[in-house]
């Protein structure tokens, strides 16, 4: 059936293919144009104009919603994973095209947008060539335009490739975040590589940078993956009094059912023990989490202070 269709494609006339993309587009901007402006219509007139690959179109489109105070969201450049087909243009195409956007947030919103969703769609090896296109033309690169691909690259444990990143990073003149940085802990943390994770503390407090949530999250991570229960109450204890906030510890940075894995894994450490004050603190911190301790967990936890008579 596919080698049918292509077949009737490439004998149609020369003309019938422009034509059909441009009813396609006409379309779905008389649709749009019946309602008033709105991110979702943008998205459908950026996703018709992608799919006909009228960058001219998409161009116009992706300044004007700025201009009419639209963002970009998450689906804005969904057309690039809305075919099976490879098509080895597309990406050159979009380089060129957002690089002729409107100076500014416009263009880098745009950018940032692309990235992202290529990250999310197992484009990492595309996003780096837009990265790239980025810095060479000076668009406005910053720290939060590699933190999809760092998230991505560690998630996936390429956890060498991420450190190319930070390089790339350095080298384009960008300031190294903690953020960029708490990827990679988490992964190190997550695998319970408590040496590696402890040497990259140390290149964060070298760098002047301070240690966020997450970074003590992914600390509290890593002394429970290894059985560490002391540095894990120790970490809890110190968040609690520099008054870090609460965040879920996560390798998305999101998940909680991660973050009650760990705390319950900590908390029941802690009643096998008949640590009562540490115990106490780390069940207090899972309720202000609003985390679900476990009808058991919870049981033993309520004998203990009651034995304890705490």
């Amino acid at each position: 059936m596919y080698i049918l269709c292509k077949t009737l494609t490439l004998k149609s006339p020369p003309f019938v293919l422009p034509i059909s993309r441009f009813l396609s587009f006409s379309s779905a901007a008389a649709s749009a144009a019946a309602d008033p402006p709105s991110s979702s219509s943008y998205d459908e007139l950026v996703a018709a104009a992608g799919r006909s690959r009228d960058f001219e179109s998409l161009h116009r489109l992706l300044n004007q919603r700025h201009k009419d105070g639209f963002f970009n969201t998450k689906k804005t450049f969904k057309f690039i994973t809305d075919t099976t087909e490879h098509d080895e243009t597309l990406i050159p195409n979009l380089i060129q095209t957002l690089s002729r956007l409107d100076s500014g947030f416009p263009r880098k919103n745009a950018f940032d947008s692309l990235i992202a969703h290529l990250c999310k769609t197992d484009g990492v090896d595309e996003s780096v060539r837009v990265i790239a296109a980025m810095v060479r033309g000076d668009y406005g690169v910053n720290a939060a335009t590699f933190h999809p691909l760092l998230n991505a690259l560690t998630r996936k444990r390429r956890i060498d490739d991420a450190w190319r990143i930070i390089a790339m990073m350095k080298e384009g003149g960008t300031n190294v975040d903690v953020t960029a940085y708490n990827y990679i802990l988490t992964a190190h943390c997550v695998a319970g590589e408590a040496e590696s994770a402890a040497a990259l503390v140390e290149r964060i407090e070298a760098e002047g940078l301070k240690a966020d949530a997450r970074t003590y999250d992914a600390a509290t991570i890593g002394c429970c993956r290894v059985g560490r229960v002391e540095g894990a109450v120790a970490v809890v204890r110190r968040m609690a009094e520099e008054g870090v906030p609460a965040q879920y510890s996560t390798h998305a940075h999101g998940d909680g059912l991660l973050d009650r894995e760990n705390f319950g894994f900590l908390g029941s450490l802690l009643v096998r023990r008949r640590r009562v004050v540490e115990a106490k603190m780390v069940f207090d911190e899972m309720d202000e989490r609003g985390l679900d301790v476990g009808e058991k967990l919870r049981r033993e936890y309520v004998a203990l202070l009651e034995k304890s008579k705490f």
